[in-house]
């Protein structure tokens, strides 16, 4: 599924109008109908008290729809025109007109009080955002942002509907200037907005829905968009590595885990675990030998491979001791836990020579511990990935974590690209780039990952399912799927302040097992 902003959109519009001969009328009605339809799914009694605030656009246009057709229904829909109706032109106008003729009651703003909206607003059971689409920009003018906040009053207790986008959410960077629609629902069309998932977005879009109005998707493709895509439930299942029941630990990989530290002992413990529930046939922690003791007694499943140390941290020896067995190792997850340490950003670009060409993943201080070092990556022979969250991405480009969130999608496939290696992106919506420049947007997850040592258990997951033999993208779409999704069924059955990572990591198995089922 293709994720769209403002100009891809109106460029498959016009490609469907023009080249598929399908009217913008007819898609109107289309969009409208599929509205109309989700509210009377949800509530299917024709009493229920609807009321649709529209506007002068395409949005607007699809309001009148979403009311004609309630009535047809057998609904009493309240219509309110929020805008002088000799603005209404176009598809939209052909779409008022039509209401109009029908004799069907219409309220209009410029007629009436925002005292009498609002208690038509408190009365109502469903509120439909019909207001701006896609096609908006900038901070909401009046008299959208009084009307706005009057649908935000009621947040807490109206069923509220946004058509297409909520209105005052920016489709193509989810940026929200002053104010905008706090949807329950969003019922868009085609395909789902950039702005669902950037910036402000997710705290007003709710749950979403992308809708057919007989708009093929792959137009997309035929215009050659580059459009990211958003992860499934049904592409991470296929994104999974197979596992053949004649397999044996040996046919499934083996990880070592370089990290640890004096301070963070449970770092590299978390990554080994969630690597060896999540299928890797054997993982062994490679660790300071003075956390050695404290570390192995907690992860008595894994191999342990105890290294030289000072301070503890690793020593320079421990370089040479990891270069006699690294080609035993199939895939290599660097840094949780390692901490940051004197002539640690040399300690690692020399380890880094000693490779030969395994998927390597590099998370936590390792990711700082190589800014400097950054060529290393462009020369690798093997498939590189960086787990960054976004102070470790800000670190990585001498930036702030303001520019970071303020242009993830560029930023993730600009650095990718540049620096040929798999990027994961972490945050409320994820981002994986290719060194392709392809992009994924995983739409799960919630503040139930909040928490230290989430992401070395998102790590130990990458590593498992490359161990296993998944290609770098399948493996990062299948992992950071089943990490939020775990995280959001463990958050709705133990609270979302109580989920620990051993927790995601016992719920990343019963998880697992819904999943290979949709293979």
């Amino acid at each position: 599924m293709f994720v769209a902003g403002r100009r891809e959109m109106q460029l498959i519009d016009q490609y469907a109008i023009e080249n598929l001969g399908l009217p913008g009328a007819v898609l109107m009605e289309n969009a409208g109908a599929k509205v109309a339809e989700e509210v009377s799914s949800h509530f299917s009694d024709k009493k229920t008290k609807v009321i649709i605030l529209a506007g002068a656009g395409n949005n607007g246009g699809d309001g009148f729809v979403v009311a004609r057709r309630l009535f047809d229904m057998g609904y009493a829909p309240c219509l309110w025109v929020l805008v002088d109706p000799s603005r209404i032109k176009g598809d939209a106008g052909i779409h008022y007109d039509v209401f109009v003729n029908r004799g069907l009651p219409i309220f209009y703003l410029e007629k009436h009080s925002i005292a009498e909206l609002r208690n038509m607003i408190k009365q109502a059971d469903v509120i439909v955002d019909a207001i701006l689409g896609t096609g908006a920009k900038g901070a909401v003018r009046e008299p959208f942002d009084q009307v706005i906040s009057l649908i935000n009053e009621q947040a807490s207790e109206k069923w509220i509907l946004s058509i297409d986008i909520p209105s005052g959410v920016n489709s193509d960077n989810g940026r929200v200037e002053g104010i905008a629609v706090k949807a329950t629902k969003t019922i868009t069309f085609v395909c789902p907005k950039k702005g669902f998932f950037l910036r402000e977005g997710p705290a007003y879009v709710g749950e979403w829905k992308a809708v057919d109005i007989s708009i093929p998707p792959l137009i997309a493709e035929t215009l050659k968009l580059e459009m990211p895509k958003v992860i499934t439930r049904s592409l991470a299942a296929l994104s999974l590595p197979a596992r053949p029941q004649t397999g044996h630990k040996g046919t499934f990989g083996h990880v070592v885990v370089i990290g640890g530290s004096h301070s963070y002992i449970g770092a590299p413990i978390f990554t080994a675990k969630a690597a060896l529930h999540s299928g890797a046939g054997l993982v062994t922690a490679a660790v300071p030998e003075s956390v050695y003791p404290l570390t192995a007694a907690q992860l008595p499943e894994a191999l342990f491979y105890p290294l030289a140390s000072e301070n503890g941290h690793f020593s320079a020896k421990a370089i040479e001791e990891l270069a006699l067995k690294l080609d035993e190792y199939d895939v290599a997850a660097i840094g949780p836990g390692m901490g940051r340490f004197q002539d640690g950003e040399q300690w690692l670009a020399a380890l880094m020579d000693k490779f030969r060409e395994q998927p390597i993943i590099i998370d936590a201080d390792a990711l700082t511990l190589l800014r400097d070092h950054l060529h290393l990556m462009t020369s690798y022979p093997g498939q590189v990935i960086f787990t960054p969250h976004p102070g470790e991405m800000a670190r990585l480009l001498h930036t702030s974590i303001k520019e970071v969130e303020t242009n993830r999608l560029e930023v993730a496939k600009s650095f990718a690209q540049e620096h040929r290696l798999y990027l994961l992106l972490k945050g409320h919506r994820s981002i994986i780039a290719t060194p392709a420049g392809d992009l994924y947007i995983n739409p799960y997850g919630h503040d139930a990952l909040g928490k230290g040592g989430s992401g070395d258990v998102l790590t130990g997951l990458i590593a498992s399912f490359l161990a296993q033999g998944a290609p770098p993208l399948e493996a990062l779409i299948s992992a950071s799927f089943l990490h939020a999704r775990t995280a959001e069924t463990k958050g709705d059955t133990l609270s979302h302040y109580g989920v620990t990572p051993l927790d995601l990591i016992a719920g990343i198995k019963e998880l697992l097992n819904d999943m290979v089922k949709l293979r």
